[in-house]
């Protein structure tokens, strides 16, 4: 790159048509591989030589680039996407334009480098064929003719450049408005409704060497003339020049030295009216007709925030006089409009500069000032102290709270900046409370955690925290407190009400962010049973306010608050409310019903058991929803758990779906146990317990619980034994001596168990033969199934050659 880099801004135009500053560098234009052309170039300033890329734009030869007021080049990358570059030096422009031009084949004297191609290719030959739209004489008698040319050529982009060329080149604006100038002296009627198509269809062209020269001193008046003659209006012209000349006086509360910022001030006061009250609304079409204007305005306060921020002197006098306890209550409240409207400017500026412009106020003491402002009765005045403490809460609230922490050290309570907030916002006259609301939004910024910053040697959370639960929330607080000392709200009128939902508003954001300091806070002062008072208010808004607050923390399942609600009985209010409202089937009811099935689905199980035991009985007709059943059901089952714990213990284990058993001693119970039939099994609807660790018996401790299956298997078992003996006789003594040993070995999907056949069994030799081994495979399955049996039929094998030698109990359970 060999260009000299040129300090920019980069802007790019947003879907409500207004510009956002993308940040500031240095632009450069070179040949750059990947999009195989010549393209700009800008680098973030503040990353250095090798700086990020704000923009990397190809100089596409179809492209139509405008220059505007000597440092600003426009241009759109893609449908509805336009780009700006502000250039800090007219200089700087002028070079990457000549750079434009010549990619594109250009002349650099031109605006525009391209016409802009909408119309069809038989239009735009017929265009292309004829050189330059000529106009028809500046006359009176042609004004008619001129308004039509107008008309007809503003939905072509290509003829409405043309048309603006034209105008342009042959100095067509002040020969009609010389021609208004005449209207108005004959009172021409005519005349003045084909000026006013004439002007406004001037407008649309969106040309900013075309409103250069309207918007010039000499000029702009007499354009706001023209559009008083709306022929829409019958006759009956509007007033915008009286209003501008004698209403809307120009005050220079601080003595503005520069007539250049001064005239540029005047220039965008007028132009600001002229869009948002002379030109009538533009229609979808004409919106983006727009465009140079919104950009016009834009850039005017750029310039005049700079021009200000650069003259110290300017700003010193204005906080110097704000401060000043001898400076006269009208003359204050010029300074405060002043100061607001500079603020507002201000959100214009790119984000590196702005945070330059606020600190700049915050060293010039505007925090203070805002202080003594604040305690003035003039209405509009605390008004406009409060937008302009909205602009530094916005952009910078860890700034804010500094300043506050600082403050407390030396001043009251009653004084600090933020309880004159709350205070203002408590005792709002307005009945909408317009300004609680938006002085409530501040509280809240304020009071996030997620604004606050952490560092190394402090916490800005811990340390704001304590500070606004310590010296503000009482006051916050008060009017809630002084509301409920009843049974029932002591003021229940609209604005009151409305007021109090602010605070609970903010309260439960305190209850959703904030940890120990809102929970001390409540408990300690017996908040919510303060709250819960409103749910007997008549306004239902406040009482499902009360009834949120009671929500978000019950949400939180905290014991400290469940402990809290339990033993002050606060859902006694809740459960008074829901039946006072009887049938009806509103947000109260569903609000409430929502409440107690939350306390169900999530099993909570001491506010389960406080609520049956104490409520059932107000509730338990309650049966269009499953809610307080269900509540029953999950506090029988707690109770049930609570009396017999072996259940609880056995479910545990059902609920497992792998099971692994060590080896251990097997007493006889259990070798009968695992030697039974499926069938058995079955019966038992049993499986096999685990163990986790060393070896124990069935009848120590906790184990003795795990093998209640195993002792109901076994009377059964000792019943049948006894009804087998008659059957088995002789043949079977020897199964009648002992048990028969085997062997059983758990994998991940089998079990191989070895069984001594009794003499005479189908899988014994012949009769009277010496007692012989089976070995059996079979697949046992965590729960026994019904068709098990005939596959373990099929998986019988035959005879072993020699009988299996019996087995230490030891030995006879391998994991």
């Amino acid at each position: 790159m060999t260009d000299t880099r040129r300090r920019v801004k980069v802007y790019t135009l947003n879907e409500d048509r207004q510009w956002d500053d993308r940040g500031t560098g240095h632009v450069s234009s070179g040949y750059v591989e990947r999009l195989k052309g010549m393209s700009l170039l800008v680098r973030a300033e503040s990353d250095g030589e090798s700086g990020s890329l704000l923009l990397e734009s190809k100089i596409n030869p179809n492209t139509a680039y405008q220059k505007q007021q000597d440092t600003l080049i426009v241009w759109s990358e893609a449908e509805n996407y336009d780009l700006a570059l502000s250039f800090q030096e007219k200089a700087g422009c002028d070079e990457i334009w000549e750079k434009i031009c010549q990619v594109q084949g250009k002349d650099p004297s031109v605006d525009i480098t391209q016409e802009l191609v909408d119309e069809s290719e038989e239009e735009r030959f017929d265009d292309m064929s004829s050189p330059g739209l000529e106009l028809p004489p500046c006359e009176l008698g042609h004004l008619e003719e001129l308004a039509e040319l107008v008309a007809s050529s503003l939905p072509s982009p290509l003829r409405r450049e043309k048309l603006a060329l034209a105008v342009e080149n042959e100095g067509y604006i002040r020969k009609l408005l010389e021609l208004f100038r005449q209207c108005e002296d004959l009172e021409n009627a005519d005349g003045l409704h084909h000026l006013y198509e004439i002007v406004k269809g001037i407008f649309l062209l969106n040309r900013t060497a075309l409103f250069e020269v309207m918007f010039s001193e000499e000029c702009i008046m007499d354009v706001i003339g023209c559009l008083e003659h709306d022929p829409a209006l019958g006759g009956l012209p509007r007033r915008h020049r009286d209003f501008l000349t004698k209403t809307a006086r120009f005050k220079e509360v601080i003595p503005i030295g520069d007539p250049e910022l001064r005239a540029k001030i005047h220039q965008t006061y007028r132009v600001q009216y002229i869009q948002d009250m002379v030109l009538p609304t533009p229609s979808v079409f004409e919106e983006n007709m727009l465009s140079t204007l919104h950009s016009f305005i834009f850039f005017n306060k750029v310039e005049i925030v700079g021009m200000l921020q650069d003259d110290e002197k300017f700003l010193t006098d204005l906080f110097a006089q704000l401060t000043d306890e001898a400076t006269d209550d009208d003359k204050r409240h010029e300074l405060v409009n002043f100061l607001k409207e500079f603020c507002a400017f201000s959100q214009t500026l790119q984000p590196q500069n702005r945070d330059t412009f606020f600190k700049t106020l915050s060293n010039m003491g505007i925090l203070p000032a805002l202080e003594v402002i604040l305690g003035m009765d003039d209405v509009q005045v605390r008004g406009a102290a409060t937008d302009i403490f909205s602009y530094l809460v916005e952009y910078n609230p860890s700034m804010v709270r500094e300043f506050i922490m600082q403050e407390s050290q030396q001043n009251d309570d009653d004084i600090l900046l933020i309880n004159l907030i709350i205070e203002h916002m408590i005792c709002d006259s307005d009945p909408e409370l317009g300004g609680a609301v938006q002085l409530m939004g501040l509280l809240r910024t304020l009071v996030d955690p997620e604004n606050m910053m952490a560092t190394a040697n402090k916490t800005e959370k811990t340390e704001f925290l304590s500070f606004f639960y310590k010296h503000c929330m009482h006051v916050l607080s008060a009017p809630l407190l002084a509301n409920t000392t009843d049974d029932k709200p002591s003021k229940d009128d609209f604005q009151t009400s409305q007021l109090l939902a602010l605070i609970l508003e903010l309260l439960t954001f305190c209850v959703e962010h904030h940890t120990y300091h809102i929970k001390n806070y409540i408990i300690n002062k017996d908040i919510l049973r303060r709250v819960l008072v409103l749910t007997a208010s008549q306004h239902a808004f406040l009482a499902l306010c009360a009834l949120r607050f009671m929500r978000r923390i019950i949400g939180l399942k905290d014991e400290f608050y469940n402990r809290y609600i339990m033993k002050n009985f606060l859902f006694e209010p809740v459960v008074k409310a829901f039946l006072n409202n009887g049938a009806r089937y509103n947000l109260m009811n569903s609000a409430i019903i929502e409440m107690f099935e939350y306390v169900r689905v999530e099993d909570v199980k001491s506010l389960t058991a406080h609520i049956v035991e104490n409520y059932w009985k107000a509730l338990e007709d309650v049966d269009y929803v499953q809610t307080f059943k269900g509540l029953k059901l999950r506090y029988e089952q707690q109770r049930e758990r609570q009396d017999n714990p072996k259940l609880d213990s056995m479910r545990s284990i059902l609920r497992n779906h792998r099971f692994r058993r060590d080896a251990r001693t097997l007493d006889d119970d259990e070798e009968m146990w695992f030697n039974a039939d499926e069938d058995e099994l079955e019966e038992c609807e049993a499986v096999v317990p685990p163990s986790d660790n060393k070896t124990t018996k069935a009848s120590d401790g906790e184990n003795e619980d795990l093998m209640d299956p195993i002792s109901k298997f076994m009377e059964r078992k000792k019943l049948k034994d006894s009804d087998d003996k008659e059957v088995l006789g002789k043949s079977s003594s020897l199964s009648g001596r002992q048990s028969p040993s085997f062997k059983l070995s758990f994998s991940s999907s089998t079990t191989k168990t070895s069984l001594s056949s009794p003499p005479g069994s189908p899988g014994s030799g012949a009769k009277g033969s010496p007692p012989t081994a089976a070995t059996v495979t079979t697949k046992v399955g965590l729960v026994d199934y019904p068709d098990d049996d005939e596959e373990d039929e099929e998986d019988v094998g035959g005879e072993s050659k020699e009988e299996t030698p019996p087995l230490s109990k030891k030995s006879k359970l391998s994991s």
